[in-house]
């Protein structure tokens, strides 16, 4: 029998449907749990819905399966073609229950024709995702805080205690403390399941009035998360000594910080102008070494040298024309002595202009044979 809405008037006909609604889906049996950790990601598998309820896949399908959830956010789909669940949105279970075990959520699986209703919930593991948060003391950025310890005290005096919490659940909120380090590790100790910091022995008067105590909380998960906190201590019996010698130390730290910076800086520019010069130095090593070796085995043509107004004989254009030349001949074939003119300007070498000619004479046009004493006339 199917549920039918009427459009009857009167609350005794919607009674009527309600009552019968409610008969048909209590006559359905069957519930699915799953449990899955947190943090899964999208499209992980869940669980087999159909195999788990004893339904066919061909069932889901024409039963147009889907999921009712109470909240806003659905976080499993239901994929009908393989009657699986799969994750829709990443779980965080602090988010989702906080504090509160174990976390889980619930919701319902309908079909209809005929219509049936299967409850199914998920039980969320969790997981260390959430590193222990330090309470106290508070960890400031300008300020320093101290915990003030006289000289007086005696063996066992709690100086302070840090107080961490870890929002995960189970084991993974158990927490431990462990001092790492300490301006003198012999004079405090921390209480590995409490935090409480103590002194171990007798405060003298050498001990340094300035104490840094860096104590780690760790949590039990696997892997394991921490957070580190700093503790300060001033043994002193006075607070104008802890005043002074405390304003001291944090500009101390400035100061130390800022030179170191600065050291880092002036380390980095030396050693850049240092590699930077040995480069150019090579580089400079090398191009020349190549320059020689281009020159001694060049098989350029050599270029020869013209001196200055020297006469162009080819007609190139590339040489001035004009060049004052003296000609000389022997005085006596049979003698090897020569005889040079003195005037320089008398007999001049001209370029031929139509190029078939390379020398005229000037100022004689007298034959050579005419004048055997004469100095010779190159034609």
């Amino acid at each position: 029998m199917s549920c039918l809405w009427t459009t009857a008037v009167g609350g005794r006909w919607q009674a009527l449907f309600v009552t019968l609604c409610l008969f048909k889906l209590s006559s359905v049996s069957g519930q699915a749990r799953y449990s899955v950790p947190e943090e899964q990601a999208e499209g992980s598998f869940v669980g087999n819905i159909a195999r788990d309820l004893g339904l066919d896949v061909a069932r889901l399908i024409s039963g147009k399966a889907r999921i009712i959830t109470k909240g806003s956010r659905q976080y499993v789909d239901l994929n009908r073609d393989k009657g699986t669940l799969v994750i829709k949105e990443r779980i965080d279970r602090e988010e989702l229950c906080g504090k509160t075990t174990p976390c889980s959520f619930s919701f319902e699986v309908i079909l209809e024709n005929p219509i049936q209703l299967y409850p199914v919930k998920i039980m969320i593991q969790d997981q260390n995702d959430n590193p222990p948060q330090v309470l106290y003391p508070v960890q400031t950025g300008g300020s320093l805080v101290a915990e003030m310890v006289p000289r007086s005290v005696d063996v066992g005096y709690l100086v302070t205690k840090v107080v961490a919490v870890d929002v995960d659940s189970g084991q993974n909120a158990w927490l431990s403390y462990k001092l790492q380090k300490a301006t003198d590790r012999a004079l405090f100790e921390v209480g590995l399941q409490n935090g409480e910091i103590r002194t171990i022995r007798q405060v003298t008067d050498k001990d340094a009035v300035k104490q840094r105590l860096t104590v780690i909380v760790e949590d039990n998960g696997q892997p394991s998360r921490s957070a580190t906190v700093i503790v300060n201590v001033a043994v002193a019996d006075s607070f104008p000594e802890v005043l002074s010698e405390f304003t001291d130390f944090t500009h101390d730290k400035e100061y130390n910080d800022n030179l170191t910076f600065y050291l880092v800086l002036a380390l980095a520019v030396v050693s850049f102008l240092f590699i930077t010069c040995l480069v150019v130095i090579i580089s400079v090593k090398i191009y020349r070494w190549r320059q020689s070796r281009i020159m001694f085995h060049s098989n350029l043509p050599v270029i020869p040298y013209y001196p200055p107004r020297y006469s162009d004989t080819l007609g190139t254009g590339t040489l001035q024309h004009v060049y004052n030349y003296e000609v000389c001949r022997t005085t006596d074939s049979r003698k090897s002595d020569c005889k040079f003119g003195t005037a320089g300007s008398q007999n001049v070498l001209i370029m031929d202009p139509s190029a078939t000619g390379t020398m005229q004479r000037i100022h004689s046009e007298k034959s050579i044979l005419d004048e055997p004493d004469s100095p010779l006339e190159v034609s």
